[in-house]
Protein backbone atom coordinates (compact mmCIF):
# COMPACT_ATOMS: atom_id res chain seq x y z
CA UNK A 1 0.00 0.00 0.00
CA UNK A 2 1.57 3.46 -0.93
CA UNK A 3 1.24 6.02 1.55
CA UNK A 4 0.31 10.10 0.61
CA UNK A 5 2.36 12.56 1.92
CA UNK A 6 1.61 15.92 2.58
CA UNK A 7 3.46 19.15 0.98
CA UNK A 8 3.91 22.42 2.52
CA UNK A 9 5.43 25.39 1.23
CA UNK A 10 6.20 27.87 4.24
CA UNK A 11 7.33 31.41 3.77
CA UNK A 12 7.92 33.84 6.74
CA UNK A 13 7.47 37.38 7.03
CA UNK A 14 8.91 38.01 10.16
CA UNK A 15 9.56 37.33 13.52
CA UNK A 16 8.49 38.63 16.65
CA UNK A 17 8.46 37.78 19.99
CA UNK A 18 11.30 35.16 19.33
CA UNK A 19 8.54 33.35 16.90
CA UNK A 20 7.75 33.12 13.35
CA UNK A 21 4.90 35.02 11.38
CA UNK A 22 3.76 33.94 8.07
CA UNK A 23 1.79 31.72 5.96
CA UNK A 24 1.70 27.79 5.03
CA UNK A 25 0.23 26.47 1.71
CA UNK A 26 -0.83 22.99 1.88
CA UNK A 27 -0.19 21.70 -2.05
CA UNK A 28 -2.38 18.48 -2.22
CA UNK A 29 -5.24 20.40 -0.43
CA UNK A 30 -4.72 23.16 -2.16
CA UNK A 31 -5.14 25.21 1.05
CA UNK A 32 -3.42 28.09 2.59
CA UNK A 33 -3.73 29.73 5.99
CA UNK A 34 -1.80 32.39 8.06
CA UNK A 35 -0.26 31.89 11.50
CA UNK A 36 1.49 34.16 14.59
CA UNK A 37 3.56 31.79 15.72
CA UNK A 38 5.84 28.15 15.45
CA UNK A 39 3.34 26.45 17.77
CA UNK A 40 0.67 27.77 15.80
CA UNK A 41 2.25 26.73 12.23
CA UNK A 42 2.78 23.15 13.73
CA UNK A 43 -0.69 22.53 15.02
CA UNK A 44 -2.10 23.29 11.60
CA UNK A 45 0.63 20.98 10.16
CA UNK A 46 -0.56 18.51 12.67
CA UNK A 47 -4.49 19.07 11.92
CA UNK A 48 -3.95 18.27 8.07
CA UNK A 49 -1.60 15.05 8.80
CA UNK A 50 -4.31 13.68 11.28
CA UNK A 51 -7.09 14.93 8.38
CA UNK A 52 -4.93 12.66 6.19
CA UNK A 53 -4.23 9.70 8.70
CA UNK A 54 -7.72 9.20 9.18
CA UNK A 55 -8.71 9.58 5.08
CA UNK A 56 -6.18 6.58 4.87
CA UNK A 57 -7.95 4.52 7.27
CA UNK A 58 -11.43 4.95 5.72
CA UNK A 59 -10.09 4.56 2.42
CA UNK A 60 -7.26 1.68 2.53
CA UNK A 61 -7.24 1.31 -1.04
CA UNK A 62 -7.25 4.53 -2.39
CA UNK A 63 -3.86 5.56 -4.12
Amino acid sequence: MKKAGCTFVLEIKDTQAQSWQGKVKWIEGQKEETFRSVLELITLLDSVVQTEKKTELKNPLKT
